[in-house]
């Protein structure tokens, strides 16, 4: 059975790690789509990858996070996520291969979306059937669907 076949099924996002930031640091679209995850909207999707690199760059200095804040960020998120074992091995993004493990755990979580502020992953649109939009296009698909 196809995932568009399953209408009760919440949908699948992944948050890529510009969004997480910006909804760490920042009231705003990015802070939003994760308050919805965490009111269990929809399934948040991520790998041990993606949240290594989220930590690797929330921790740097200019986004002026206490430890504290960093740990109840990760804390949260850590419960709320659903973790993908990475399996896929795709490379697509020839500009910036770090954005193929975007995909590949987009694809093997079965994600509907991929929300993000890339532009070499927003040029691509759509990968394997996921879609790939801004985090103002993933609000008004959420309104939409309310």
């Amino acid at each position: 059975m196809k995932r568009e076949e399953i209408k009760d099924e919440k949908m699948r996002i992944l948050l890529d790690t510009n969004n997480l930031v910006s909804a760490a640091i920042a009231k705003g679209k990015s802070r939003n789509l994760l308050l919805k995850a965490l009111a269990n909207e929809f399934e948040l999707i991520s790998s041990t990858e993606l949240l290594n690199e989220l930590e690797d760059v929330i921790s740097r200095s200019k986004f002026k996070l206490s430890s504290f804040e960093e740990y109840k960020f990760f804390n949260t998120l850590r419960k709320t996520v659903k973790l993908v074992k990475v399996k896929a091995d795709f490379k697509i993004v020839k500009e910036d291969p770090d954005d193929d493990n975007v995909l590949n755990t987009a694809y093997d979580g079965k994600a509907d979306f991929i929300v993000t502020g890339d532009l070499d992953l927003l040029r691509l649109k759509e990968f394997e059937g996921i879609k790939i939009v801004t985090a103002s296009e993933m609000l008004k698909i959420l309104e939409r669907k309310d």
